[in-house]
């Protein structure tokens, strides 16, 4: 203690004297050096590699297509008189949805009806003249030509029965076809003709369309590449076929996926010349009218099964346009580049087919705390925690 200190000390209270004594040792502490090290090693979020037996899809383009169409069209020729439907709206089968002029028809049945009344009149004229006929040719009272002719006559007279039937047919039915029905169950558009328009036969004016969407057909395009390494795999044993009910997942353009799965029907035997594409159809459910014929989607189509695949959350994967590739704790703790190949996605992470081995640590999240050389300390992932800025450069590099 200083001279001058210890002068004043002898003066102050024995209390006083020891809070400085205790403040001037606290002084001398602060005097010296922070003890050195190296810093404790950063934390990194990892999943533990554990494969499993998972269907990976296969990502296709693909255009919506209605599961039935039809075309309205004119079955003769007339003015439309009546338009019965409100455009955009759903029809029934059987619907009225056009009048045309009757009448011209109508008149027709009536000459048809009347000149299959003639021909009735003159069958039973004929065919009571050949039952007077025959008594008397047994008897040689008439010459055998009289006979015949009577016998030609009540033929001829019912054959123009019979075609003075089917003139009546003709004529109903060219009447029915004046009133114009919707032929299928589905949505109508637009009417392409109007209210006094003439509409020909000849020409099958086209009236309205209608489309069946309640479940629609996808209409996909794969190569034919894919599928020889498909069945490529299938003989070696490294994956399996899914059979003959194969799931299919749409995704709309906004990347949401359709709550209604489809199921795949058939894949075409021929591949295009000019593509070098195979077209696969799948039929999916549409109660909402989500899928509009002529849209753009893509379909995920699980044609294989894999028994050794990993699941990782997608800002795992660093993806670059040479290759895909994560980040893997090796046993001295410090992380290493791994390449990966992918298999598509299921439910937010990629499917992993080959790259990891069963217990290997991958980093999922802490990449900003990660220096060339240092060691890191893994920690199992939280899914439920929210991203931090470590996932943005394997975000970004998406493709």
């Amino acid at each position: 203690m200083p001279h001058f200190l210890a002068a004043r000390a002898s003066r102050l209270t024995p209390g006083t004297a020891s809070v400085l004594a205790a403040l001037l040792a606290l002084g001398a502490c602060s005097d010296k050096a922070p003890p050195s090290g190296p810093p404790p090693a950063p934390e990194v979020g990892v999943v533990t590699v554990a494969p499993r037996t998972l269907d990976v899809p296969t990502e296709l383009p693909g255009r919506v297509e209605a599961a039935r169409v039809a075309q309205v069209r004119a079955r003769v020729t007339g003015i439309v008189q009546k338009r019965l439907f409100a455009e955009g709206s759903d029809v029934k089968a059987g619907e009225v949805l056009f009048q045309i002029d009757p009448a011209p028809y109508r008149a027709a049945l009536d000459s048809a009806k009347a000149a299959l009344a003639k021909a009735t009149a003159n069958e039973q004229q004929a065919s009571g003249l050949l039952n007077r006929y025959k008594p008397l040719r047994e008897a040689n009272a008439i010459s055998q030509q009289d006979f015949v002719n009577a016998t030609s006559a009540a033929a001829q007279a019912g054959a123009d029965i019979a075609s003075a039937k089917a003139a009546v047919q003709t004529a109903q039915l060219n009447l029915d076809y004046a009133t114009v029905t919707a032929p299928i169950s589905g949505r109508i558009g637009q009417a392409l003709v109007t209210e006094g328009a003439l509409v020909s036969a000849t020409e099958a004016t086209q009236l309205a369309l209608i489309q069946q969407v309640d479940a629609v057909y996808v209409n996909f395009s794969q190569p034919v590449s894919d599928i020889t390494k498909l069945r490529k795999a299938f003989a070696s044993g490294k994956s399996r076929a899914l059979g003959v009910s194969i799931p299919v997942r749409i995704v709309l353009d906004d990347g949401s996926v359709l709550a209604q799965t489809g199921k795949l029907l058939f894949s075409d035997l021929t591949v295009d010349q000019t593509s070098g594409q195979v077209n696969v159809r799948a039929r999916v459910p549409n109660p909402d009218g989500a899928l509009m014929p002529g849209m753009y989607v893509r379909g995920r189509i699980a044609q294989e099964q894999v028994d050794a695949a990993v699941l990782l959350p997608q800002q795992a994967v660093q993806r670059t346009t040479s290759n895909d590739t994560v980040l893997v704790v090796g046993a001295d703790g410090k992380p290493s580049v791994r390449p990966v190949k992918l298999g598509g996605n299921e439910n937010g992470n990629w499917i992993i087919l080959d790259g990891l081995k069963p217990g290997e640590q991958v980093i999922v999240d802490g990449f900003q705390k990660i220096r060339p050389g240092v060691n890191v300390r893994p920690v199992p992932w939280n899914a439920s925690a929210p991203a931090t800025a470590a996932s943005a450069p394997a975000s970004a590099a998406s493709r």
